[in-house]
């Protein structure tokens, strides 16, 4: 370099320092406050490159990534962090003493091509190092997600530490929460697809507090809030979140057909855990039932729950009322499946007929095989809830498909 391009004197090295602390503190204004000792050293190899055209040695710049990850760890945006950058090397670059009175044109080339390889060789090195740092802080965050998501869902965990590390998700543990599992028809190969169509649609609507979405044997997990004064039979607020999961999920490529189950809504920290179970065994019961439902709501299986609660009571009462069934031509599925339709559109012999895709006929005559092989009559009020019961178990245990636990 020429003497025409040169910093101040030694001499004015105090100058020199108060004037790279103005253009530290009006790049941190530019940047949106970013503190200024993200610059570190910055500014020297700024002043150094344009009056030697030393360049950064190895030190300086893993200094420079170090900056880098404070950042990220900070919670210092990256185009925030970028701008710090560019408006110090902008205005040390203006302001450098002397620069505009230089007469020699090839030394301020010199120097702006010196100064402008520091810029984008530590930009560079501050942008890897907050790169790193964030996945750092993604996989540490996940980790963390995944052991809350885990302990919250098993419900037996100290609830005091339940309550400090839900705190950073923004999950407020005293609020009424409701779970909901969407189940691929088959394993995908990567969830964060799925992951992340599944937290824009859910925050979209809910916002991002307060909801956690993860991943647990295979399955998606949503931990929302719920309106502890639900709709239609308890069941608005399953519904829209069901239906709402349901809708992204059937967007991606892969994992169709999906099967979402919402459990209730239930209060505070046991409550998360309880309607957890409720829609694992909500799902577990459709798939039990050959049920395609796109949503399954937990609200409307609680019968199954009941019935198969003493299973070998249900045995038992499969056995004795619908086995005998079996006599009948083509066996007894024929005449389970016009029950079940039957009962379902409140014993309306027309509708099941439709619902079944046969004659109103037909229908009159499955019904009466039923009275006289079980000695039940569907129409008879009595007989009709034993049968109906007796049909819903039926289904439960898969029965005729599968045979009857000994």
């Amino acid at each position: 370099m020429t003497d025409n391009v040169r910093r101040p004197a030694q001499a004015a090295g105090g100058e020199d320092e108060q004037w790279l602390a103005e253009v530290a503190r009006a790049a941190s204004a530019d940047a949106g406050g970013v503190p200024v000792e993200l610059l570190g050293d910055y500014l020297r190899l700024l002043t150094d490159a344009a009056v030697t055209g030393r360049r950064p040695r190895r030190a300086e710049l893993d200094a420079v990534g170090a900056l880098g990850r404070r950042a990220a760890e900070q919670g210092v945006s990256a185009g925030r962090a970028v701008r710090l950058y560019l408006s110090a090397a902008r205005r040390v670059w203006r302001q450098f003493p002397h620069l505009d009175r230089s007469d020699d044109s090839e030394a301020v080339r010199a120097a702006a091509d010196a100064v402008l390889q520091v810029v984008d060789t530590a930009v560079a090195t501050l942008a890897e190092g907050y790169a790193v740092a964030r996945r750092e802080l993604v996989r540490r965050e996940e980790s963390l997600r995944r052991e809350l998501v885990d302990d919250l869902l098993r419900g037996d965990s100290d609830l005091g530490g339940l309550v400090e590390r839900a705190e950073p998700f923004g999950l407020d543990l005293a609020r009424v929460h409701q779970v909901a599992l969407a189940a691929p028809g088959r394993r995908l190969p990567d969830t964060e697809a799925a992951i992340s169509a599944l937290e824009r649609a859910v925050f979209d609507r809910l916002g991002d507090r307060d909801v956690l979405v993860a991943t647990k044997e295979g399955l998606l997990v949503v931990i929302a809030p719920a309106d502890p004064v639900a709709t239609d039979r308890g069941r608005g607020p399953a519904g829209n979140l069901g239906t709402l999961m349901h809708g992204e999920l059937d967007r991606l490529v892969r994992g169709r057909p999906w099967q979402v189950a919402v459990g209730r809504p239930h209060p505070g920290v046991y409550g998360i855990a309880r309607s957890y179970e409720e829609a694992r065994e909500a799902l577990t019961t459709a798939r039990r039932l050959h049920s395609e439902t796109s949503v399954i709501d937990a609200h409307d299986l609680l019968i199954y729950r009941v019935l198969l609660r003493d299973q070998p009571a249900m045995v038992d009462l499969v056995r004795a009322v619908l086995t005998p069934l079996a006599q009948a031509r083509g066996g007894a599925e024929p005449l389970l499946d016009t029950l079940n339709e039957y009962f379902a559109c409140g014993e309306v012999s027309t509708e099941a007929a439709r619902r079944l895709h046969v004659s109103v006929r037909t229908v009159t005559y499955r019904l009466a095989r039923v009275r006289a092989l079980s000695g039940y009559d569907p129409a008879d009020a009595r007989d009709r809830f034993t049968l109906h019961a007796a049909v819903l178990g039926a289904r439960a245990l898969d029965w005729p498909r599968k045979p009857l636990p000994a």
